[in-house]
């Protein structure tokens, strides 16, 4: 039993981890707080239903279709919600609320595309079951657990390996002086928000997989878990955002399996001012600067 919720947990942990490292890229390198990103979440997974019924195609083109579409959306929003207010030197405040008004907008063109219910991949996307003997595992489980690794995996060594993971971390560091260095921050700023986008929209996809059910009011739930597990790991750390991720996926799990499924929510966020209290910084204090 325990060893069978654990592993739900950690394919739950993968899918919230990846929304998280969303939100603390684009705050490690901006300082902001992205609340529209849990709506480029929902718009992602819409995609990748798209994909899949419009064109036939299978789960591999859904995270694909989820990623692009998420991405593009992501500089979108930059270019039109965000870098006009940076540019004025606006204050904090200015583009939270520009951000959560592109959230609801997001929202009610979604709404009247494709309607307020909830729509579901096909029943082939189920999957077979696999009996291990102590555990049984889907082949779906499989593949979000594989697909939210090798993003993680990926994103990791972009980060530290790749010029543009350099510009990235050098930029998260201090604006001025990349610009000063010869870095082309306004590009920096435009790959990082397309960077987290698309792992939102992967997230997106595997979530509706998971779930078999996409709506336009599921990024509402996420936006908040994604929050508080970036709270949890660290503001600004990708690590932390991929241990916080899974760490409140295992928990959560355990906390519906052995208690009651109304304590999920009270879990996370319970488990958010525990870490809080004893670590005011999250688990990983470094950000994306000190990534290696």
């Amino acid at each position: 039993m325990l060893l069978q919720q654990l592993t739900n947990g950690l394919m739950l942990g993968s899918t919230y981890a990846l929304v998280a490292i969303g939100y603390s890229l684009i705050f490690g390198v901006l300082r902001l707080l992205h609340l529209a990103h849990g709506e480029v979440f929902m718009v992602g997974a819409f995609a990748g239903l798209i994909v899949v019924l419009w064109f036939s195609l299978g789960p591999f083109a859904a995270v694909f279709g989820g990623l692009v579409v998420a991405g593009i959306l992501g500089i979108i929003l930059e270019l039109v919600a965000f870098r006009p207010i940076r540019r004025r030197g606006d204050n904090y405040l200015a583009p939270i609320v520009s951000s959560v008004g592109a959230g609801l907008v997001l929202q009610e063109v979604m709404t009247k595309l494709f309607g307020a219910e909830q729509q579901g991949f096909p029943r082939q996307f189920a999957g077979a079951v696999y009996d291990l003997g102590i555990i049984s595992i889907t082949s779906t489980q499989i593949f979000i657990i594989v697909v939210a690794f090798a993003s993680m995996i990926a994103l990791h060594l972009f980060v530290t390996r790749s010029r543009l993971g350099v510009a990235i971390r050098a930029t998260s560091e201090n604006l001025e002086i990349a610009s000063i260095l010869g870095i082309n921050v306004d590009f920096v700023i435009m790959l990082t928000f397309a960077i987290a986008s698309a792992l939102g929209g992967i997230a997106g996809v595997l979530v509706g997989l998971n779930f078999n059910a996409v709506s336009p009011f599921m990024g509402i739930d996420m936006a908040t878990k994604g929050m508080a597990i970036m709270l949890i790991g660290g503001l600004g750390s990708i690590y932390g955002a991929m241990a916080g991720g899974l760490l409140l996926g295992v928990g959560e799990v355990l906390s519906v399996a052995y208690l009651a499924s109304s304590y999920r929510d009270a879990f996370a966020f319970g488990l958010m001012i525990i870490v809080l209290l004893l670590r005011p910084r999250g688990l990983f204090a470094t950000g994306i600067g000190e990534a290696r």
